[in-house]
């Protein structure tokens, strides 16, 4: 209903909430008239979760639109993108444009080379021109060896200014390097100019017919420290570089490719007086020249290397040298445009091929294309009918869903509303569910599986990680609400704990802030608190409830929610289980909190009060849960022999077979869930013993006892810090990290409870997120970061900080999607009955069957 209409019926006098569209917005007036909504009032009625989805699926219409053109224009390869565009970031970090630079080691590049030799290529590198090829030569070489190998080490001792001296052996116009082990030869071959020697020497490295070799060209004219650029001297220089154009495309020809280095601008005002001359605007003029030249021949024109010139420009040596830091930025571009395809590291995007599909994959997406299809055919027939005014019959629920939501129709409306909802069908079936879960996979594939969007490094600065923390605390603060519950840890308030843990970890993942070792620490810390609550969460239901109803069902319905989208993932990303470490650690540790508690007997509340001796039982569990796990990490062997049995080996390797991965993440939290289960224990004895009184509004405790127990936890909170801050090794942090998680752990939950004032209030911005908790921390592997979380997602290119809200907006819809149609899938997945559990989950086993032989696991 419009806002005229509104005011229309408030105006008639005395109506109904009915008559008002049954909108009721604020306190009644004095003389019993209700508030007339404004347009503001109506505009918040619409900002919902429903919407903010809609909103996110347009964003990412146009983005596959504006990507697809792209594409469409410029092509899929990034090498054009890493040899073009770029920008500088904090520190002087070169970030391509669009793709991922992996930073190229010692260790790396040899790796790479020995790979490539081991199948038969030949690993050439020519360099060829002025002085600034010369310097790019001499860093690249320097690549190749160790820090300590001396000059003459690398086949060439000449100083490399001698190429300029008018007396210098033709020797600084040569140099050579190769190493028979990795299969590589560099040469250099100086020149200043296009000349008949020049062409000779091309033509001579064409027959040699090195395949796959790289030339990197460069090169202006021999007096060009004399100044005085003309119009004439420029057309000869166009006539010079288009005799390189034929040997180019027939080294081109042989699969060899040929990288034209632009001149590097000076800076002007700190030249040595033989470049007094050589102006910025002559060099832009030349490299134009060039520019037009070989801008439709097989030569790429290496842009980027002019920008990164262009950035360093007032860190130039004498004002027209590139600084060393600039030539390892170029050496990086050539390996990674040389090696990325080969290595696929997967914080190397740029030159790297997509990631070809598996027949999983297609089995995967083929179920769902069905489904989809299903849905789309039933909707079409729905139509149809609806088209020849035939009734269409609405689900009770569904009937009373929808009223609710249209409420402020007219009564004689309700029935074409009704009838269009059923066109598009019922959002609760199973069916519709998959059919979206489908779409969502897909925009996963072509986010991370594909080279469909752009990828960026991430970029760690105080800056770049405390801002965004802060501004969510103040969002979380900002939406503070009064809780229902005063009890400690209650549903609001565990819901806000992992709620703001997650966005923590989020903004520590997009920012890379891993390499800071205290920041490492506490997000460790964070983690190893959101296992403390599982411990705790479901040790408080056993103990308060009994387990009434059946556990096994319980336990299912746990698991089903824990793994669903990380088992999905498994099969369209083409990903094994412990990639999603947190899920396989959560998920073994419910099995061993739901093996420990229901074993006989099983201890309860009620269970101790009718028979003492359940406390003694209790402590047995516990302890001899904390010797298991001890056992087990005294003797990695031990651990890696029960691990790597057949068939459940693959939910513990990663994809080379590797089970170190699963022994550092379970090590590092291996107490935590029975610190967890323990700290529930005491806390409901003491609670049952009236230690202290959760159930009001007011202090935990006395005002004497409550300030020596809030010193105490704010001492135990500082503890960590100040460990966190002098630990120097990340090892021995981690190992000390798991004896005494508890204590800041514990300082935080007193903290947070013991005034009355703060367990009574809640933050619901961090509650709504830490709903869908489980569901952020496994999508934002392909949906907000990228390359399997080593790189940003970026829809938006040239814009960081806008990329990032948006790629941000999106990847929460998804996540809140997800996790709600895991809610409609759970009841069919797992019902209530024990026995229909067993039939699914026999069901589901049959299926894995033929997944596990052709993964090895049988």
């Amino acid at each position: 209903m419009e806002l005229r209409e509104l005011r229309a019926a408030a105006a008639a006098g005395n109506n109904s909430a009915g008559e008002l569209g049954g909108i009721c917005i604020g306190s009644s007036s004095e003389d019993g008239v209700q508030r007339i909504p404004t347009r503001a009032d109506l505009f918040m009625e619409q900002l919902n979760a429903t919407n903010a989805k809609k909103v996110a699926l347009l964003l990412v219409l146009g983005f596959v639109l504006y990507h697809g053109l792209l594409n469409w224009n410029y092509g899929s390869d990034s090498c054009q993108w890493l040899l073009s565009k770029g920008r500088f970031k904090g520190d002087n970090e070169w970030q391509p444009y669009g793709c991922m630079m992996h930073k190229y080691s010692y260790t790396d590049t040899r790796r790479c080379l020995r790979y490539l030799a081991f199948f038969g290529n030949k690993n050439n590198f020519v360099f060829i021109g002025d002085r600034s090829v010369r310097l790019l030569y001499d860093r690249f070489v320097e690549q190749l060896q160790l820090p300590q190998a001396s000059a003459s080490e690398t086949g060439d001792d000449v100083d490399v200014d001698d190429e300029y001296d008018n007396n210098a052996s033709a020797r600084a116009n040569v140099a050579r390097f190769e190493d028979k082990k990795l299969d590589i030869l560099v040469q250099y071959i100086g020149a200043m100019e296009v000349s008949p020697a020049l062409i000779d020497r091309l033509y001579q490295l064409e027959q040699e017919k090195q395949l796959s070799s790289v030339y990197v060209m460069g090169l202006t004219y021999g007096s060009l420290l004399a100044g005085n650029v003309t119009d004439e001297l420029l057309r000869q220089y166009s006539v010079n570089l288009t005799l390189l154009v034929a040997p180019i495309h027939r080294l081109v020809a042989q699969t060899s490719r040929v990288l034209w280095k632009l001149a590097e601008r000076v800076d002007e005002e700190k030249l040595p007086p033989a470049w007094k001359l050589v102006l910025n605007e002559d060099i832009d003029r030349l490299n134009n020249v060039a520019r037009n030249v070989f801008r439709y021949t097989d030569a790429s024109v290496w842009e980027s290397a002019g920008h990164i010139a262009n950035g360093l420009w007032d860190n130039a040596i004498e004002g027209h040298r590139l600084s060393a830091h600039g030539q390892r930025l170029e050496v990086q571009l050539l390996w990674n445009m040389y090696c990325n395809d080969q290595m696929n590291y997967n914080d190397g995007t740029c030159c790297s091929s997509a990631e070809p599909h598996t027949s999983l994959q297609i089995v995967a997406y083929a179920l769902f294309g069905v489904c989809i299809a299903l849905v789309g055919g039933i909707c079409l027939r729905r139509w149809l009918l609806h088209m020849r005014g035939q009734t269409l019959y609405v689900p009770l629920q569904q009937q009373q869903q929808q009223s609710s939501q249209s409420s402020s129709s007219s009564s004689h409306s309700h029935h074409p509303a009704n009838a269009l909802a059923v066109l598009i069908t019922d959002y609760g079936t199973p069916l519709v569910a998959l059919s979206l879960l489908g779409l969502i996979m897909a925009y996963f594939y072509l986010c991370d599986r594909t080279n469909f969007f752009m990828k960026e490094n991430k970029y760690y600065s105080e800056f770049s990680f405390w801002i965004p923390v802060a501004y969510v605390f103040a969002l979380g603060l900002f939406f503070t609400e009064e809780s229902r519950f005063t009890k400690v840890l209650n549903r609001q308030q565990t819901d806000e704990l992992r709620g703001w843990i997650l966005l923590v970890v989020l903004i520590y993942y997009m920012t890379g802030a891993q390499r800071i070792l205290p920041i490492h620490m506490h997000i460790k810390l964070l983690i190893s608190g959101y296992f403390f609550l599982t411990g705790y969460t479901h040790f408080t239901h056993i103990w308060q409830t009994g387990g009434s109803g059946s556990m096994f069902v319980r336990f299912f319905q746990s698991m089903f929610r824990l793994n669903f989208l990380s088992i999905l993932l498994c099969f369209c990303m083409n990903r094994p289980y412990q990639f999603y470490y947190f899920v396989p650690l959560l998920s073994f540790w419910l099995c061993v909190i739901y093996f420990v508690l229901s074993l006989p007997p099983r201890i309860t509340s009620a269970s101790v009060d009718a028979n003492p001796l359940h406390y003694l039982y209790l402590v047995c569990k516990c302890i001899g849960c904390l010797g298991v796990i001890t056992v087990l990490f005294m003797s990695e062997v031990f651990f890696e022999r029960i691990f790597v049995t057949r068939p459940w080996k693959a939910l513990f390797v990663t994809t080379d077979d590797d089970i170190h991965e699963w022994w550092y993440q379970w090590k590092l939290d291996r107490y935590t869930v029975t610190f967890g289960m323990i700290y529930a224990a005491c806390f409901h004895i003491a609670q049952k013993y009236n230690v202290f009184d959760d159930n009001n509004h007011g202090n935990l405790f006395s005002r004497r006892t409550s300030i020596s127990v809030t010193l105490l936890a704010l001492l135990g909170v500082g503890i960590y810090t100040a460990f966190s801050l002098l630990c120097r090794n990340v090892q021995n942090c981690e190992e000390i990290h798991s004896y005494i998680l508890f204590i800041p752990i514990i300082g935080y939950v007193v903290l947070r409870n013991i005034s009355g004032i703060l367990r009574t209030r809640y933050s619901s911005f961090f509650a709504w997120f830490g709903r869908i908790s489980l569901e952020l921390f496994v999508c934002q592997y392909h949906i907000w970061l990228a390359a399997d979380r080593h790189g940003v997602l970026v829809l938006l290119p040239g814009f960081p900080t806008l990329n990032m809200i948006i790629t941000s907006f999106i990847f929460v819809c998804a996540s809140h999607e997800v996790h709600r149609l895991t809610r409609i899938l759970l009841p069919y997945a797992v019902p209530n009955d024990w026995r229909l559990v067993m039939r699914n989950l026999v069901i589901f086993l049959i299926v894995l069957i033929p997944v596990a032989r052709s993964d090895g696991m049988f």
